[in-house]
């Protein structure tokens, strides 16, 4: 099936956003990337502001799918740890430097941060009590590794080779699942 203007605008945005950042986002530029006219740009979305919120909810939406892919199904038949596993495996394969630099921007944005809040909740929440429960603080430390891989990922002059990453990611994944509780 071929993808609707709307999917083919947001997905060019991304890309835009993976090559040049956030502040490369302009209805000329996601235009030429989409090979579409301004005017169709605007028609789906009439402001900056709507395009930039609904990259957010479509780049969330993604990532959720890939989470439940991993997992084998929707967060809410899951345990914590299965929850956490799949969060760890998948922000160690196909998280990406867009949706880094997204969810960057969305830290003082409430209305870019919800889609994003609203799958970190679901799959890896700050358990609470971690200060004097085990089993929380080895989940915590377990999702603070999983994000410091992702931002390594992302950041890193180099990247990881993909054994080295799919090892330590299987590791935190097995960290998890070995916790009591979990």
């Amino acid at each position: 099936m071929r993808p609707s203007n709307r999917d083919r605008i947001l997905e060019s945005a991304v890309r835009l956003v993976q090559r040049e950042g956030v502040t490369a986002v302009t209805f000329d530029s996601v235009a030429a990337e989409a090979e579409l006219t301004r005017g169709g740009i605007m028609y789906h979305f009439p402001s900056r502001e709507g395009l930039l919120v609904a990259i957010h909810e479509h780049l969330a939406e993604r990532w959720e799918g890939t989470l439940e892919a991993d997992a084998g199904h929707p967060a809410d038949e899951l345990t914590a740890g299965e929850r956490l596993a799949a969060y760890i495996r998948v922000s160690a394969e196909s998280a990406t430097r867009a949706e880094l630099q997204l969810m960057l921007e969305a830290a003082t944005r409430p209305e870019w941060a919800a889609p994003w809040s609203a799958v970190l909740e679901r799959w890896a929440p700050v358990p609470d009590g971690a200060e004097t429960d085990p089993t929380a603080l080895s989940l915590l430390v377990a999702r603070l590794a999983a994000d410091g891989l992702w931002m390594f990922e992302s950041l890193a002059y180099r990247s990881m080779p993909d054994t080295q990453r799919r090892a330590v990611a299987e590791h935190l994944a097995r960290a998890v699942a070995e916790a009591p509780g979990a």
